[in-house]
């Protein structure tokens, strides 16, 4: 070791080497980003298979869509309407959007125009992709890694790999182009989208090269983009992946990747309002109060969250048609709005953004110079992304589009891979009465899906139509064992029983079917019928009532009910439930006939002919009524001439 002392000659001693600033690759630190950002879907994986247990795919989608869906929309929103300099830069916008998407959305839910079920749906994609690609530029803004060609290349990995996976969904293209086709849109030939499928595909991989040569390119130069990015990039996609074509239920899938973009949304948008309220000054009233770095405002924070999304929860719940629909307009209008304030009031190559995520480097995006203003610019945007497509699906399905069945076969044509669109298919052709074809669709679609219990058992009841009473048995049994606690499947089991004559098993599995499903009016209808053939006419009419009770509308059980009040004597009310019968199905000649044969007893016979009249205008061959007719004109005739009355 040198001494130096006061009395040494002077030396030059060497200054102690600064230490170099600690690179910092993470938004919060390590293990938070992994659960909150990265590593998300690893945790949420054996959640949902543990809710999956307990609830269904569609009560857990219901639920996430609702309270998580919707519910992250409202940070967005506080922020656009509590940030006065936001405001002030982006007034115009935020008084304007609202209005009109809320007005659009509105007039398409309310006359059932499936338009915008598409635009919210394309919307929804490209939102979830553009928050991949923001928390890649963060991650990168964290080493100061701004090179233009990899924030490209990010846009284009995340854009293509996204938009990839849903084109080869099948269950995810199946819903899309039901949408499309029931919207009016023209037939897409399957050479078309299957050549579209290849190319993106291809795509998909020529720039995930493209973008794995730059980052090795860009880490041997020194300027290294941020490995966490990666390890980002290939769980979001990974499991944007595994969401679309992974799963078995396409409900399932969708809520578990909503889940993932809302965890990562909520915590990201707190840390970020939360530095800009300690930073700003002019930050005031509301949003300066549920941001303060408070523990407990957090859980204020996530309840708001919540509470948001209840509209969303309540909207599912909800009986009133009028109100549903207007309400389901307001909570499309809620979405969109999302997405579009979301694309402009984040954006990380702004300075602003970048100090309240504790970023550094980069620089200001300048205005980029164009021909026209701005606003006229941004006006011409939204007109040709989103009014002419929603116009042209508008237009296209009020000049009506093709028939059901029609439309289902295009799908199958297009997507002739996956039980879904089979089964679609398959139960529009059995509204069109064309049973053949039907079960042959519904047997190649269990070929691809052996466990959908419900395709079992729609294909039992056509199969009992056809009287293949053995071929149903195997196909109702199968629907039973996959889902033993269904009403409808145990009463469509009764009835087959019935039919091979063993009644005594039969009742107890009706009985069963009305204490799973109590509220089922086709259970409580076909229990009814049973009664009814058993000549238990005081019981199936309650039964039928129960129907009716359960479902208004219901043509058949309004029709049988008042069939069993005649056979028991009960005119008046007989006549009540025939006069509701035709009035829910006009077509329906039987009730036209046995509403004459009421009025005949009752001795109006004027009243009586013209019902018999009605129904051989509806069914000019009907025998029944027109002997009832003829009766009914002689009995006239008779009392014209100075007769009694017949008892």
């Amino acid at each position: 070791m040198q001494l130096v002392s006061a009395f040494s000659p002077p030396q030059t001693v060497p200054a102690v080497p600064a230490a170099a600033p600690k690179t910092n690759l993470w938004i919060l630190n390590s293990w938070r980003d992994l659960i909150l950002y990265v590593g998300t879907p690893l945790l949420l994986i054996p959640m949902f298979a543990l809710a999956q247990a307990r609830w269904s795919a569609q009560d857990i989608y219901v639920f996430v869509a609702a309270f998580g869906a919707m519910g992250h929309h409202l940070p967005g929103m506080i922020r656009a309407y509590g940030d006065r300099a936001l405001f002030e830069r982006f007034r115009w916008r935020f008084i304007f959007a609202p209005i009109f998407l809320v007005a659009v959305c509105i007039a398409f839910t309310w006359w059932g125009l499936k338009g915008i079920i598409l635009a919210v749906f394309f919307w929804g994609v490209w939102h979830g992709m553009m928050q991949t690609y923001g928390f890649c530029r963060i991650y990168d803004a964290k080493l100061g890694s701004f090179a233009p060609l990899t924030r490209r290349l990010d846009l284009a990995t995340c854009a293509v790999w996204f938009a990839t996976a849903v084109l080869l969904s099948s269950e995810r293209m199946t819903d899309t182009l039901e949408t499309y086709y029931a919207s009016g849109g023209p037939y897409i030939a399957p050479w078309f989208l299957h050549g579209a499928q290849q190319v993106m595909l291809f795509g998909a991989i020529t720039v995930s090269v493209l973008f794995i040569v730059n980052f090795s390119w860009m880490w041997a130069r020194g300027k290294r983009p941020n490995p966490v990015k990666l390890a980002l990039l290939v769980t979001s996609i990974g499991f944007w992946w595994f969401c679309n074509n992974g799963v078995t239920n396409i409900l399932a899938g969708i809520a578990l990747f909503e889940v993932f973009h809302d965890v990562q949304y909520l915590s990201l948008v707190w840390i970020y309002n939360r530095n800009r309220v300690e930073k700003d000054s002019s930050i005031g009233g509301f949003m300066r109060f549920i941001f303060r770095r408070s523990g407990s405002l957090v859980g204020l924070y996530i309840g708001l969250v919540f509470a948001y999304g209840a509209l969303g929860y309540f909207n599912e719940r909800l009986q009133v048609d009028t109100i549903k629909r207007a309400l389901t307009g307001v909570v499309a209008a809620s979405g969109l709005l999302h997405f579009y304030y979301d694309g402009f009031i984040w954006k990380v190559r702004e300075r602003s953004t970048r100090e309240s995520l504790g970023l550094t480097g980069g620089v200001e995006a300048a205005g980029a110079k164009t021909f026209m203003p701005s606003w006229l610019l941004h006006g011409f945007k939204w007109v040709a992304i989103f009014v002419i497509p929603l116009g042209a699906l508008w237009i296209g399905q009020t000049r009506g589009p093709a028939p059901e069945a029609e439309r289902n076969g295009w799908v199958v044509a297009d997507l002739p891979t996956g039980a879904t669109q089979r089964f679609d298919y398959a139960g529009s052709l059995a509204k069109a009465g064309r049973h053949d074809e039907a079960i042959q669709q519904y047997q190649i679609g269990l070929g691809f899906d052996p466990n959908d219990g419900t395709a079992h058992y729609s294909l039992a009841t056509l199969l009992l139509s056809k009287s293949k009473v053995d071929e149903a048995a195997g196909h109702i049994e199968q629907s039973l064992r996959l889902d033993p606690h269904n009403g409808e499947f145990r009463s469509n089991y009764a009835y087959l029983l019935e039919s091979l004559g063993r009644k005594n098993e039969a009742v107890g599995h009706y009985e069963a079917a009305t204490r799973l499903s109590p509220k089922s009016a086709k259970v409580r209808y076909n229990y009814a019928m049973f009664l009814a053939r058993e000549g238990k006419l005081d019981q199936a009419i309650v039964e039928f009532q129960e129907a009716v009770r359960n479902k208004p509308d219901y043509a058949d059980a309004e029709c049988d009910l008042a069939t069993a009040l005649y056979q028991k004597g009960d005119l008046e009310s007989a006549k009540t439930h025939f006069l509701e019968t035709v009035r829910l199905d006009p077509k329906r000649a039987t009730a036209y006939n046995n509403l004459g044969t009421v009025y005949f007893r009752q001795g109006h016979i004027s009243q009586a002919i013209t019902q018999f009249n009605e129904a051989l205008r509806v069914q000019p061959q009907f025998q029944a009524a027109v002997q009832n007719l003829q009766r009914a004109s002689e009995e006239a005739s008779r009392l014209q001439a100075g007769g009694s009355t017949p008892p």
